[in-house]
C-alpha cells in the first residue's frame, strides 16, 4: 500500500432522507450528525439525496464526468433540485431515457434480484454553485447560520430510486424468498455508509453499512405507528436483512441496543450504542418571558382546526394580546409530534386538574406537528385553545425553542416510548427543569436531572408537578435540577460524542496504517475497541 493510500481519508457517505422532513427528532439528528462528521479530522464526508416516494433526476455519473462541458453539469445538478418537487423539463430523449431507465429499476429491482443484478448505480450532486438550496432544503431547520460553511459545500451521491420503492420492492420477494432481497448500491469508494433506521439496501463490497438505530417502535409497539401492516413490515423486513449482511447498528441509546438484540439477538457483536448530541444551539441564558411572549404569537399553528375561529384580524389579534400579553404568563412545555405513543392526554388531564385545583392562571403550550391519529388530542385541546389557555406552535427554529425551554416553569416529556427523546435534554442544556415519564430510555438519557412519573398515571405526574412547582421544597427540587441538568446535557454535547464517533469510524475502516486522530476535547484517540460493551445501569433514583 502506497503512503497516499495510508493516508488517505476515510470516506463517509450519510443518508440524507430524513433531512428533508421537519423539525422531528430523526431529521435533527441527521442534520446534526453530517455537521459533526463534517468536523472530524481523517474523515471526508458526502451525503445520500433520495426520498421517500419522488424519482430524482440523476445528477452526473460518477466516472467521466469531467470530459462533460461546466455547462452541461450545472444544468444536471440543477435539474435534481427541481425534482425534489416536480418533474423537470425533459426533451423526447429524456422522456425516453427516463421512462427505460424506470422500467430497468423495476425489472432489476423485482427480477433481476434474485440473480444478484439488482444494482443500483448513483450519480453525483455536486453543492458549490447550490449551497443556498443545500443549506435551506437540508440543513436550515435545525442549524445555526454559523455552520453555513461547514455544511452547505458537502456535495453528495444521489439515489434516483425512491427509498419507499426500495423497500416495497424488497417486500415484493417474499413471494418467492423466506427473507426479504434488497437492491445493491454501487459505492465502490465508499469505506462507511450510514444509514437512518433499517435501510432497504445493501452496499458494494468494500464498503461497511452502519445503521443509525432510532429505536425498535415498528416492531415492539406496532400500535402507535401510522400505515401499521406496512410500517410494521418494511421496519422488521429491511432490519432483518441488514443484520443478515453484516450491518453495524449505532444504536442511539443503550435502551435501542438492548431492543434491538430482543429482536436479533445474532446483531450483539456489531451492535454499539453512541447517543444523540444535543445541538450546541441550546446553551443557558437568562429568563426573558417578553421573548418567550413573541415566539407564540410568531409561531403559532395556522393549521384549519387547531386555531380559535375569528370573524376579523381585529378580533384575532385582541384575543392574542388578552391572552399572551398578560403580565403572568406561566406556563407548561412539551415538544414533540403529536400521535399517541407521545402521551399527549396524560399531560393534559394532569394540567387540567393543576387548573382546577392549584394554579388557575397556568397555562400549556405545546410544540410539534400533526403526526397520526390525533382526533382524540385535538378534541382534547380544541376548548382550551378557545379560551386562551393552550397553544399549540410548529416549525419553532432552534434559538426560538432554546427561549420557551428556558422560560417554561417546566418542560414535560410524557412519552410511552422512545428511542432517546432530545427534549428533555434541550430543555436542561438551555437552563430549564425537565420532568419526564419513567421509561427506561428517559431514566438512561436523563439519569438524576428530571422527576420521575408513571406515563399511565395522572396522578403520579400531579404530584411531579407539585414537588418540582407548588411544595415548600420546590425552589431545593428546582436548584438541583437545573444544576444537575447542565452537568447530565453536558453528556451529549458534540465534543463529548464526536470522539466516539471518530474511534468507530477509524477502527471499521478496512484500511490499515490508519493513525490516532486528535479528539475534540484535544485528547487523542489510541487503540480503540469495537467489542459493546456492557453499559452501567441508569441511576434510578428519582431527583430530591
Amino acid at each position: 500500500m502506497s503512503k497516499s493510500k495510508k493516508n488517505r481519508k476515510i470516506s463517509v457517505l450519510v443518508e440524507m432522507r430524513p433531512a428533508l422532513e421537519g423539525f422531528a427528532g430523526i431529521p435533527q439528528e441527521v442534520r446534526l450528525l453530517f455537521r459533526g462528521l463534517r468536523q472530524l479530522n481523517g474523515v471526508e464526508v458526502e451525503g445520500l439525496l433520495q426520498t421517500s416516494h419522488r424519482f430524482l433526476s440523476a445528477g452526473m455519473p460518477e466516472k467521466g464526468r469531467k470530459k462533460f462541458k461546466n455547462t452541461y453539469a450545472l444544468n444536471r445538478y440543477s435539474k435534481v433540485i427541481v425534482s425534489l418537487a416536480e418533474q423537470p423539463f425533459e426533451n423526447v430523449f429524456d422522456r425516453v431515457s427516463r421512462f427505460m431507465r424506470r422500467k430497468l429499476n423495476a425489472f432489476q429491482l423485482t427480477v433481476l434480484l434474485s440473480l444478484g443484478l439488482g444494482k443500483i448505480r448513483l450519480g453525483r450532486f455536486e453543492s458549490k454553485e447550490f449551497q443556498d438550496f443545500t443549506w435551506r432544503i437540508l440543513f436550515s431547520k435545525s442549524l445555526p447560520a454559523r455552520d453555513f460553511g461547514s455544511v452547505a459545500s458537502a456535495d453528495h451521491r444521489i439515489c434516483s430510486v425512491p427509498w419507499n420503492t426500495m423497500h416495497m420492492t424488497g417486500l415484493s420477494t417474499l413471494t418467492w424468498r423466506r427473507t426479504a432481497l434488497y437492491p445493491t448500491l454501487v459505492t465502490p469508494d465508499v469505506d462507511v455508509f450510514i444509514g437512518q433506521t433499517p435501510y432497504p439496501g445493501r452496499v458494494a463490497k468494500g464498503t461497511k453499512m452502519v445503521i443509525r438505530y432510532h429505536d425498535a417502535i415498528p416492531v415492539l409497539m406496532p400500535h402507535t405507528i401510522p400505515d401499521k401492516s406496512i410500517h410494521q413490515a418494511t421496519h422488521f423486513r429491511a432490519l432483518e436483512a441488514n443484520v443478515r449482511h453484516g450491518a453495524w447498528f449505532a444504536c442511539v441509546s443503550e435502551t435501542t441496543r438492548q431492543d434491538l438484540l430482543k429482536i436479533f439477538p445474532e446483531a450483539e457483536p456489531r451492535a454499539i450504542t453512541i447517543h444523540n448530541m444535543v445541538s450546541h444551539n441550546y446553551f443557558a441564558e437568562s429568563p426573558d418571558i417578553q421573548a418567550a411572549k413573541r415566539v407564540v404569537r410568531t409561531r403559532l399553528y395556522e393549521q384549519s382546526g387547531w386555531l380559535p375561529k375569528f370573524l376579523t384580524s381585529r378580533e384575532k389579534e385582541s384575543f392574542y394580546r388578552k391572552h399572551i400579553d398578560s403580565s403572568g404568563f406561566r406556563y407548561l412545555l412539551m415538544v414533540s409530534t403529536i400521535e399517541p405513543r407521545k402521551n399527549h392526554a396524560r399531560l393534559i388531564a394532569a394540567w387540567e386538574y393543576i387548573k382546577a385545583n392549584i394554579d388557575p392562571d397556568l397555562k400549556l403550550i405545546t410544540v410539534g406537528t400533526l403526526g397520526w391519529d390525533y382526533g382524540t388530542i385535538q378534541t382534547a385541546v380544541s376548548g382550551w385553545m378557545e379560551r386562551g389557555e393552550l397553544f399549540m406552535l410548529n416549525a419553532v427554529p432552534t434559538g426560538d425553542l432554546r427561549t420557551l425551554y428556558r422560560n417554561a416553569l417546566a418542560t414535560v416529556c410524557p412519552s410511552l416510548g422512545e428511542g432517546f427523546d432530545f427534549s428533555g435534554v434541550e430543555s436542561m442544556a438551555s437552563g430549564g427543569i425537565t420532568i419526564a415519564s419513567d421509561i427506561p430510555v428517559h431514566r438512561e438519557v436523563y439519569d438524576d436531572a428530571a422527576l420521575f412519573f408513571d406515563p399511565y398515571s395522572t396522578a403520579s405526574l400531579v404530584q411531579a408537578l407539585k414537588q418540582a412547582l407548588y411544595e415548600d421544597v420546590s425552589p431545593e427540587v428546582e436548584e438541583q435540577l437545573r444544576e444537575r441538568g447542565q452537568q447530565v446535557s453536558g453528556r451529549y454535547q458534540p465534543e463529548v460524542i464526536l470522539p466516539k464517533w471518530q474511534q468507530f469510524l477509524a477502527q471499521l475502516s478496512s484500511r490499515t496504517g490508519l493513525k490516532a486522530v486528535p479528539a475534540g476535547n484535544g485528547s487523542s484517540i489510541e487503540e480503540p475497541c469495537l467489542q459493546p460493551t456492557q453499559q452501567p445501569t441508569p441511576n434510578t433514583a428519582k431527583a430530591a
